[in-house]
């Protein structure tokens, strides 16, 4: 499993707090797999897309051979740049509710995780 996402809206990261916010307010509803600002298709927040002024639902498509991560007064896709203006998000949208630190969010998942692994086993 990945969990990069998840830890994005950690009071550690250095993520604007706009971003983490967005993380908490969205459901995997709001991702959008685009090609765009990249040339590489690529997970993203459709509110940080329409914030830059894009459809996020009528997209074009890019070219690999164009690939560029700069914006377009750099020669880029669009004017919003990757990462920076448009953020990326992992399926984990939608379970986001807070931002802890590191430390309570790891303890809290090696919770989870044994509570399913003894709920497995109790099965078998």
């Amino acid at each position: 499993a990945y969990m990069g996402t998840r830890f994005i809206a950690t009071e550690e990261a250095s993520a604007s707090q706009e971003y983490k916010a967005m993380l908490r307010e969205s459901a995997a509803a709001d991702i959008v797999y685009s090609s765009l600002f990249t040339g590489v298709h690529g997970n993203y927040l459709a509110g940080s897309i329409a914030k830059a002024g894009l459809d996020p639902h009528n997209l074009p498509e890019a070219d690999k051979a164009t690939m560029n991560f700069s914006s377009s007064s750099k020669g880029g896709n669009t004017a919003a740049k990757a990462w920076k203006d448009i953020w990326g998000s992992g399926q984990g949208a939608g379970v986001i509710h807070d931002a802890p630190r590191v430390a309570e969010l790891v303890k809290r998942l090696e919770n989870e995780f044994r509570t399913a692994q003894g709920s497995l086993r109790s099965k078998l």
